[in-house]
C-alpha cells in the first residue's frame, strides 16, 4: 500500500475551527484542508496567522463561531482551570464540538495499532524506546504526537504499521474515542496543576487512555508510585489485566528489573531476559522504569522476549534527557534540561556520584524539599534563574551553593571548581524548573548548554595544547 498523506474528509464543505497555530495546530488545518474543510483559524501570533493564510485557512471571528462543525483546541490552550479560553468559553455557549488532533487521528488511521504513552516523567524516552525497539525486530513503526512530529505531519503506510504515541495530559483531555492497542501509564506525580487545578484533575486527564480501550486491548502500568499503583488496582477490579511494571522487584504476570536485570514472568515462569548494565541512554533507575515499560508494551504487540530486547544496546537516547554531551579529562557533562521538575530532577541526581549541580529556572509548585535525600551526591550547586533564592533557602543547608544567574556564569563558575578535581565527576545541569525565565523551552536551554560545553572543551583543549 503507498504511503498517503493524511486528511481529514468528515468535515469535507464545513467549516471548522482551528484555535493555536503551533506545529499540531498547523498540521490539522493541513489535514482540513486537504479534506475539502472551510477552515477559519485564531492565534495571538500574527505570523501564525499568516502561515494558516498560505494554507488557504482564514482569520476567524467571534461571529464564525455559530456555523461551525467543531472547534480544534491546540494542546497549550486551557480548557478548564483557572479559566477556559474565551473562545472556548464562546463555542461551548453556542454548543460547538470542541476536540484535538489526537482525538480526529484517531478516526482515520484505521486498523493500525497505536502505542499510546503518558507519564509524568519519561514519556518522550519510552516513547522513542518503544518505536527504537519495534523497528529494530522488523515491525514498520512510526514515531509521533507530543515528542515532536504533530499526528498529521505522518505520512500513514500499511495497516500494519504501529503509531508510537507520546500523550500528554493537555492532549488526553481532548480524547473520546481513541484506543490505543497498548496504553502506557509510567507513573504520576504533581505537575501542571497551574493548567489542571489539582493532582486528582491531572490523574483525571491522564486516565482518559484507558477509557476506549476494547476488551482486548492491553494497558502497561509502572507501580512504583502509590498513585499509579491505585490506577492499576482500578483497572484490574474493572475487569482488565494490566501489566504491572517495577523497578526493584518482579510482579506477578508483570515485567521487572532487579539488581541490573530485566525480568519477565509475562507468559510463564520468571526469565532473566537481558542485563542493563552500559546502557549510557538509559542510565538510573528512572530509565529502567521506561525500558521495563517499553519493553512490556513491545511484549504486549506480540514480539518475543528475543525480539523485545535486541533493540536496546543501540538506542541513542534523546537530546535533553540524561544527554552526555562531552568529557574533559575525568569530567563528564551531562544535558537534563528536561528535568524541568523536582521529581524529574530527582531522577538524574540519583544515577551520579560526585554531582556539580547546575538548577534553576522558574519553579513550579510545590517548592523543592523533595531534592533533600539526593543532594549526598551533590559536591555543589550553581544556581540559576528566578528559582535560585528558593533553592538555596530550602537547600542551601545542606549543599554549598553559589548563585550564578546565567547558564553561562554558572558554567564557567563549575569548571573553576572542577579544574582541580582528581576524580571522576559529573557537571549536571538538571534544573528541576521551567525555562521560560531566561528561554524559550527547555530545549533551548539544553541546546544553549550543550554549546556552552563544546566551546568550554575546544578552548580548554587548546589551551593544553598551546
Amino acid at each position: 500500500m503507498p504511503a498517503i498523506r493524511t486528511a481529514l474528509t468528515r468535515f469535507r464543505d464545513r467549516r471548522v475551527g482551528v484555535l493555536g497555530l503551533a506545529r499540531s495546530g498547523l498540521a490539522v488545518a493541513r489535514a482540513l484542508r486537504a479534506g475539502g474543510a472551510d477552515v477559519v483559524a485564531w492565534d495571538d501570533d500574527p505570523a501564525a496567522l499568516q502561515r494558516a493564510l498560505e494554507l488557504g485557512a482564514w482569520p476567524g471571528s467571534i461571529d464564525d463561531l455559530p456555523d461551525l462543525a467543531a472547534l480544534v483546541v491546540s494542546p497549550g490552550v486551557p480548557l478548564h482551570h483557572p479559566a477556559p479560553h474565551p473562545l472556548v468559553a464562546a463555542a461551548r455557549a453556542e454548543g460547538v464540538p470542541i476536540t484535538g488532533d489526537v482525538e480526529l487521528f484517531a478516526e482515520v488511521v484505521g486498523e493500525r495499532p497505536i502505542v499510546g504513552v503518558t507519564g509524568t516523567n519519561g514519556k518522550s524516552t519510552t516513547t522513542a524506546l518503544v518505536h527504537h525497539l519495534l523497528v529494530a525486530a522488523g515491525r514498520p513503526a512510526q514515531l509521533g504526537g507530543n515528542i515532536g512530529r504533530p499526528v498529521f505531519d505522518l505520512v500513514l503506510g500499511g495497516e500494519d504499521e504501529t503509531l508510537v504515541l507520546e500523550l500528554s495530559s493537555f492532549q488526553l483531555d481532548l480524547v473520546e474515542t481513541l484506543a490505543c492497542r497498548v496504553a502506557v501509564w509510567l507513573n504520576l506525580t504533581p505537575d501542571h496543576l497551574d493548567r489542571h487545578g489539582s493532582l486528582e484533575a491531572y490523574a483525571a486527564a491522564k486516565k482518559r487512555i484507558f477509557a476506549a480501550q476494547r476488551p482486548t486491548d492491553r494497558a502497561v502500568v509502572g507501580i512504583d508510585d502509590p498513585i499509579s499503583a491505585a490506577v492499576a488496582e482500578e483497572l484490574a477490579r474493572s475487569g482488565r489485566h494490566p501489566i504491572r511494571v517495577s523497578v526493584g522487584r518482579l510482579p506477578a504476570d508483570g515485567v521487572g528489573v532487579v539488581r541490573d536485570e530485566l525480568f519477565d514472568a509475562l507468559d510463564g515462569p520468571a526469565r532473566a531476559v537481558a542485563r542493563l548494565e552500559g546502557l549510557g541512554a538509559l542510565r538510573g533507575a528512572h530509565n529502567q522504569q521506561n525500558l521495563a515499560c517499553a519493553y512490556a508494551a513491545v511484549r504486549a504487540l506480540g514480539l518475543t522476549p528475543e525480539e523485545a530486547v535486541r533493540g536496546l544496546p543501540s538506542f541513542p537516547g534523546l537530546p535533553h534527557r540524561m544527554e552526555e554531551v562531552g568529557r574533559l579529562g575525568r569530567i563528564l557533562f551531562v544535558n537534563d534540561s528536561k528535568a524541568t521538575n523536582p521529581d524529574a530532577a530527582s531522577k538524574s541526581l540519583a544515577a551520579f556520584e560526585r554531582i556539580y549541580w547546575i538548577a534553576g529556572g522558574r519553579a513550579g509548585p510545590g517548592g523543592f524539599a523533595s531534592l533533600r535525600p539526593f543532594l549526598g551526591r551533590v559536591e555543589k550547586a550553581f544556581l540559576i534563574g528566578e528559582a535560585a533564592a528558593a533553592l538555596e533557602a530550602e537547600l542551601g543547608d545542606l549543599v554549598p551553593i553559589e548563585r550564578c544567574g546565567t547558564l553561562e556564569r554558572a558554567l564557567d563558575a563549575t569548571l573553576a571548581a572542577v579544574r582541580d578535581v582528581g576524580q571522576d565527576a559529573v557537571v549536571l545541569l538538571a534544573p528541576a524548573c521551567k525555562s521560560f525565565d531566561q528561554f524559550e523551552s527547555y530545549e533551548h536551554r539544553g541546546d544553549a548548554f550543550r554549546e556552552l560545553v563544546h566551546t568550554r572543551i575546544a578552548a580548554s583543549r587548546v589551551e593544553a595544547s598551546a
